[in-house]
């Protein structure tokens, strides 16, 4: 199961319910906040992992015990006890200097306070964390190869290369993905595509922005 997948079930609606609760925005806002900031950090995660020791830090995260996916198994305790200083630290890591820029993008392109953006963020970073902990225990991911090839195909290629855009969005984009991120087109997926991706209309948050039957 894809991460589209899992949070169209019974995750998303605790997601988006608790979000709706703990920010005053109704569920079409909170759901295009989350569509289009879940591309956005798996692909700055993805970035973080691309170097050897960047890459070896992730997967001591994922296999270390303390992500080890069990938050999806209790969404609602995690959300409900309203503690996301791990996920403030998660974003420290994974967007750095970038984080206010990453929030005013995505101010910008969900028309939501980037006061709210803040608030949400930190719920969702672990949420990513414990869902890539599964699959790299599901996957035997073991050494920053095989990450490489698991955030890859997250990210940008699912299934060997759908080419249109419902099937690239039901494998997390496919490649049509891949082409939306690379926006300065050189060949690489950065934080400046990340950027790109999120600002410019009927990019990347509108090839997600179906996930929670949001509509732009």
């Amino acid at each position: 199961m894809n991460i589209t997948e899992l949070l169209q079930g019974e995750i998303g609606k605790t997601l988006i319910s608790n979000i709706t609760e703990k920010t005053g925005l109704d569920s079409k806002s909170a759901s295009n906040v989350v569509s289009s900031s879940i591309p956005t950090l798996l692909n700055a995660i993805q970035n973080n992992a691309s170097s050897e020791d960047g890459a070896a830090g992730l997967l001591g995260a994922l296999t270390g015990g303390k992500h080890d996916g069990s938050i999806l198994d209790n969404l609602s305790g995690f959300l409900g006890g309203g503690d996301f200083t791990d996920g403030s630290k998660i974003l420290g890591h994974v967007l750095g200097g970038n984080q206010n820029q990453v929030q005013n993008a995505l101010s910008q392109k969900t028309g939501v306070d980037s006061g709210i953006i803040a608030k949400i963020l930190p719920m969702l970073a672990p949420i990513i964390m414990g869902y890539l902990s599964k699959q790299t225990q599901q996957n035997g991911v073991s050494n920053s190869s095989d990450l490489g090839g698991l955030l890859g195909g997250l990210l940008g290629g699912l299934g060997g290369g759908n080419t249109n855009a419902n099937a690239g969005s039901s494998s997390m984009g496919g490649n049509i993905l891949t082409s939306v991120l690379d926006q300065n087109n050189d060949g690489k997926l950065d934080m400046g595509d990340a950027m790109a991706a999120v600002t410019k209309k009927g990019g990347l948050g509108g090839l997600l922005g179906g996930l929670f039957g949001g509509k732009k």
